[in-house]
């Protein structure tokens, strides 16, 4: 079994009709989240979710990939070394 790790995922909303289904996916993956800011920004039509994680590197790829399967939305994470 891998060791868990800490991550940031960077999501950024373009399509606000992509939002539901951004939230569908991170409450499938709540068990791996330890907190989560969303920054509506309504100037620009957009939205900018950050989202800790603890998990195993191929859960948090997991998490990122079915993310960024979705229209609208652009997804990178930031994975400890340790």
């Amino acid at each position: 079994m891998e060791n868990k790790r800490i991550a940031v995922a960077a999501i950024v909303v373009d399509e606000p009709s992509a939002a539901p289904l951004v939230n569908q996916v991170l409450h499938e993956y709540s068990s791996i989240i330890i907190g989560r800011m969303g920054i509506p920004y309504k100037e620009r039509n957009v939205s900018v979710i950050s989202v800790a994680l603890d998990a195993e590197p191929d859960r948090i790829s997991s998490l990122t990939g079915r993310l960024g399967q979705i229209n609208g939305v652009s997804v990178k994470a930031a994975i400890s070394k340790k």
